[in-house]
């Protein structure tokens, strides 16, 4: 039964739990001893809380001896990228400049997880300050796919699909600025949803580009995505750009189907250049949601070429400024120097690896004076025609489809020579981000190389319950989401 229950969705493993199948704490030393057997080769966690993993169960375990409510997620394993900050617990953004830095208190995620009686198992491997789209981009270990050791799980929520996709947690918490969790998703073959800026909190995570930045779950099922939303969406005090408005039970609108919906095709998601094993999958699936009764149509997003371009120039700009905190002064690492100046210059300099350093110095380029206008200003301007472009198609159709990456896994070192191959792994998960939109990827079948292919569901804002109402059809109708890499099964 252990082997089984690693492939258990979250739903199931909290009913478990509930009905006194398993105790939490037999669950989590599960997860713990595979964990122990399994990530040496994988690198998914950069920290396992054995200690408190274990304390958390045993709460669940005697709320439940008292017959009272363990929580929505009572006793269910889940782990956290490494830049949602954790009480008592290192958070790095997997940078040398925070190594050893311990919060000293929980994000907003992080406690409605643990509130809803979630087992923190540990801390994900990521790019260095989620700056990244392959996890290559991260000091301390490297992360590889569960499905080819050789490839990467995709990036920068690299860890958060591993860990998932293996089976060292049932669900997990990543981030998504430009595509940091739908694009290692649909790489690792999980489920994983970007949520419309400002559903989940922010409070305690650290920034990357803050108008881009979005907390969201991967999960084995949609069904996950939508119990993990439940717990962690809503408004918080604590983060001025979160959104005032209740959180519904998206699990109620799972079993409706697709008969009725109106989907829309984009002609500039199928492009020259593009993997025809994934244009040809993804236009399988959608073949498949038309069965099921969903209209399908064409539509166009007519700006959808100046999105990488747009995106770089506001990403990096808001990278520039938020990273500017790291100084040495207040926390994490500190480099003497003869001078305030060079200590500034040390710290920086041992702290932050190439690619941060390489978007500091284009942010700081773009909100040069003079330089302003010709660059950030109107990378603004162009974000907004994408978001136009967006508001336009929601009046003639429900939600979008499209591919979530143009690829499948690409080997490991093969495109970190050349930064601009690798931001184009991004193509078509960026335009999402400007415009602030929900985003869900979930399996729809793999390469004759027996690697994942996603497909991407974008809605409008606050559209996450068709997402997940077009996502879970089709996981009923296909049985891609419950297929497991086989050197971990």
């Amino acid at each position: 039964m252990s082997g089984d229950l690693y492939w258990k969705s979250a739903v199931e493993l909290a009913a478990m739990v509930r009905d006194k199948q398993i105790s939490a704490r037999e669950l989590t030393q599960l997860h713990l001893a595979r964990i122990a057997v399994l990530d040496g080769q994988l690198g998914a966690y950069l920290l396992v809380d054995e200690a408190g993993a274990l304390g958390q169960a045993d709460v669940v375990d005697q709320a439940i001896a008292r017959g009272e409510d363990a929580g929505p997620m009572g006793g269910v394993p889940v782990a956290l990228k490494d830049l949602f900050c954790t009480r008592g617990l290192a958070t790095t953004a997997g940078s040398k400049i925070l190594e050893g830095w311990v919060p000293p208190y929980d994000g907003t995620a992080v406690a409605r997880l643990r509130q809803a009686g979630a087992i923190v198992l540990g801390k994900l491997n990521m790019d260095e300050f989620a700056m990244g789209s392959s996890n290559e981009n991260a000091p301390y270990r490297p992360c590889r796919n569960p499905w080819d050791l050789e490839r990467v799980p995709g990036g920068s929520s690299g860890g958060s699909a591993v860990a998932v996709a293996a089976g060292l947690a049932a669900t997990s918490l990543g981030t998504d600025t430009g595509g940091s969790i739908r694009q290692p998703a649909s790489l690792c073959g999980v489920s994983g949803l970007r949520p419309t800026y400002g559903r989940v909190s922010r409070y305690g995570v650290v920034a990357f580009a803050s108008s881009l930045d979005q907390v969201g779950p991967f999960g084995r099922t949609v069904e996950d995505i939508a119990l993990t939303l439940e717990v962690i969406g809503g408004h918080d005090p604590h983060d001025s750009t979160s959104i005032p408005s209740a959180v519904p039970r998206y699990r109620d609108g799972l079993t409706e189907g697709v008969a009725g919906l109106r989907l829309g095709i984009p002609d500039e998601y199928f492009i020259d250049g593009m993997d025809p094993e994934v244009e040809a999958t993804v236009r399988a699936a959608i073949d498949e949601l038309r069965r099921a009764g969903a209209e399908v149509k064409r539509i166009s997003l007519p700006h959808t070429k100046y999105a990488v371009g747009c995106y770089y120039l506001v990403a990096t700009a808001e990278a520039a400024s938020n990273l500017a905190r790291y100084d040495g002064v207040r926390y994490g690492l500190r480099v003497e120097g003869k001078n305030l100046a060079e200590m500034y210059a040390e710290t920086r300099g041992h702290g932050f690896g190439p690619e941060v350093k390489r978007r500091i110095m284009l942010g700081t380029y773009v909100l040069r004076s003079g330089y302003y206008d010709a660059y950030y200003k109107k990378a603004q301007k162009v974000r907004a025609l994408i978001r136009q472009d967006f508001t336009n198609a929601f009046k003639e159709v429900d939600a979008v489809v499209t591919p979530a990456s143009p690829t499948a896994a690409f080997k490991i070192g093969e495109k970190v020579a050349d930064p601009l191959s690798m931001y184009l792994a991004d193509i078509f998960t960026i335009s999402c981000n400007l415009a602030g939109l929900p985003g869900l990827v979930v399996p729809a079948g793999f390469t004759r190389a027996r690697l994942p292919i996603g497909l991407q569901i974008l809605g409008p804002p606050l559209g996450e319950p068709t997402l997940l109402r077009v996502g879970a059809a089709y996981q009923w109708l296909t049985d891609w989401h419950v297929q497991h890499p086989g050197g971990v099964a």
